[in-house]
Order: C-alpha cells, then sequence, then structure tokens
C-alpha cells in the first residue's frame, strides 16, 4: 500500500505541474495587464508604470516569471497579490473555508439523494419510481448551475422569500450556526442538481447490472431477506463504479463553485478566483490553482485506495 501511494505522489508530479504551466500561459495570454488593472487613469506617468513593472519582474519574459514563482512555491511562498500587496496565502486561506463548506455539503447531499433513488430506480425498472427517478436525473444533469441558480433565486428568494439570495450571513445580528445553513441552502441545492443527475444514472446502471448476477439469484434462493440482498450484496458489489463517478464530480464541484459563488455572493475561492481574473492578478489565480490541483489529486488518490476496502479482491501492494 504504501509503495503504491508513493508511486502515485510521483505521477502526480507532473501532472501537477502540467496544470500549473497550463494556468500560468493561459493567465498571460489574456488581454490587459495587471498594470493596466492598476493604472485605470489614462494619465499615469510613464516612469512609475515602469517602476512599477521592474517591481513586479513583469518586464521578464513569461518563462523567467514562471520559474521565477515555482523557485517561491518550493520555498512555501505564494507570493503577494498585485491588486491588494497582501499575502496570496492569506487571501487563499480566508476563502477555503467557505469553498469547502458548500462543496462538501453539496457531495454528502448528492449521495444521500441519488445512491437511493438510483438503487430504488434499478430494483424496480421501468417502474413509476423509475420513471421519476430517470426523469429527475436527465433534467438534473442537462440544468446548467447558471440557470438553476437563477431559478431558485427568483422562486426562493424573490417570490417566497424563504432563503436569502446572498452571503454567508445577515447583515445584522450575530453570526450564528442556523443563519449560516439557512444561507447555505440554496448555493448547496444549485451546486448538487447537476452531480445528483449524474449519479443517478450511474448508480442505477450499476446494481442493475449486479442484480442480474448468478450469487444474487443464489442468495435469494438461500432465502436471505430482500433487504440484505439488496444493500448486501448487490449494493455494496456495485460501489466501484459508483465510487469512480463520485471522484470524477470532485473537479465539477469546484468549477461550478465558481459560477455559485458568483451567483450567491458566496465568499469562496470562486469568487476570489473572478476577481482576480478580472484584475489580472496572476499570483492570486495561481495559488488557488495550486490549491485545487492538490486538493482534486489527493482526492483522486483517497478514491483509489477506497476501492481496495470495498473490493477486497483489489490490492495496491504490488
Amino acid at each position: 500500500m504504501g509503495k503504491y501511494v508513493l508511486r502515485r505522489l510521483l505521477v502526480a508530479i507532473p501532472t501537477f505541474i502540467g496544470i500549473t504551466v497550463l494556468v500560468f500561459f493561459l493567465s498571460y495570454l489574456a488581454p490587459g495587464s495587471p498594470l493596466e488593472m492598476l493604472f485605470m487613469d489614462s494619465n499615469a506617468d510613464a516612469q512609475v508604470m515602469a517602476d512599477m513593472e521592474a517591481r513586479l519582474g513583469l518586464d521578464q519574459p513569461v518563462y523567467i516569471q514562471y520559474f521565477r514563482w515555482v523557485g517561491q512555491l518550493f520555498q512555501g511562498n505564494l507570493g503577494f497579490s498585485y491588486r491588494t500587496g497582501l499575502p496570496v496565502w492569506d487571501m487563499v486561506a480566508e476563502r477555503i473555508g467557505p469553498t469547502l463548506l458548500i462543496t462538501i455539503a453539496s457531495l454528502v447531499l448528492s449521495v444521500l439523494i441519488a445512491i437511493p433513488l438510483g438503487v430504488m430506480s434499478a430494483y424496480k425498472p421501468y417502474s413509476g419510481w423509475d420513471y421519476f427517478s430517470s426523469g429527475l436525473s436527465f433534467i438534473g444533469a442537462a440544468t446548467p448551475n447558471f440557470f438553476a441558480g437563477l431559478v431558485f433565486i427568483y422562486l426562493l428568494s424573490v417570490k417566497v422569500n424563504i432563503f436569502p439570495s446572498s452571503g454567508m450571513y445577515d447583515s445584522a445580528g450575530a453570526h450564528t450556526f442556523l443563519d449560516l445553513v439557512h444561507h447555505m441552502v440554496l448555493p448547496t441545492l444549485v451546486l448538487s442538481i447537476q452531480q445528483i443527475g449524474s449519479l443517478i444514472r450511474q448508480t442505477r446502471g450499476s446494481v442493475l447490472e449486479v442484480l442480474q448476477d448468478d450469487y444474487i439469484r443464489t442468495a435469494r434462493a438461500k432465502g436471505c431477506l430482500e433487504s440484505r440482498v439488496l444493500f448486501r450484496h448487490a449494493l455494496r458489489n456495485s460501489l466501484s463504479p459508483v465510487i469512480t463517478r463520485i471522484g470524477s464530480m470532485i473537479p465539477f464541484l469546484v468549477g461550478g463553485a465558481v459560477v455559485t459563488e458568483q451567483l450567491f455572493s458566496w465568499p469562496g475561492l470562486g469568487s476570489l478566483m473572478v476577481l482576480s481574473i478580472n484584475s489580472r492578478d496572476y499570483p492570486v489565480i495561481m495559488g488557488i490553482t495550486v490549491v485545487i490541483a492538490v486538493a482534486v489529486l489527493i482526492g483522486n488518490l483517497i478514491i483509489d485506495l477506497i476501492y481496495s476496502v470495498l473490493d477486497p479482491r483489489i490490492r495496491y501492494s504490488k
């Protein structure tokens, strides 16, 4: 197991480098520069701008800037924001918590809703329950986050006024846990919709395939309770592809959080990323990229290790 984890970590290094190279160079290909954003005044002094460019190192070729950034990263330094002058790690660390809240909550909600629906849909195929679950999965998978967010805001915030449409807490009053949960409901639902749809389909297909196996018929012939057959034998042996699908949801949840946080003014990494892109704040963009890339790579490794727990036939010792 230890050797396998080490190999995976070594394989993740070139993947991580490739991600940083791609994001770094794409950021610099975007029109505009940090200086243009910092000096919005067309009458700004040219010498001041030149001095600022040299101080930030923006007068050097882009590949030199990348290697300089990598050198700082190896020293545990993500640099300083062009926009605020604050350490990038401090800005990113402040936003990690809110993003983790809605991404983890949406992942848990997706699993709690999608897996039971998918199991029951496979247990009773072509029934009313199956048609309902399948219809819900198609609608969920085809609904963009921004559209679902706008619909929920209009119906549940504007028309009915049940849930707030922005922020983590009310502007007035104490920041309580119940207030936080109240504000989390809509962003979590919006972020879960597409994942619920795709996970229902995956669970249904996996469980339906396992229910046709011989050992399921044997368990039923031996008089096992139907609930035991369904959950102990069928569901457990069909979880590997479902876990794979859950692992692939992590990048989509992070990407969807960018749109969702903008819609609901949620102070997480997604809204900070959009603000940094608009201001061409390259150090912050790269800092967020590092955090997201590491989280996704570690998440995929954890998913692979879960396989050996679900299926004893899988071993990583060699």
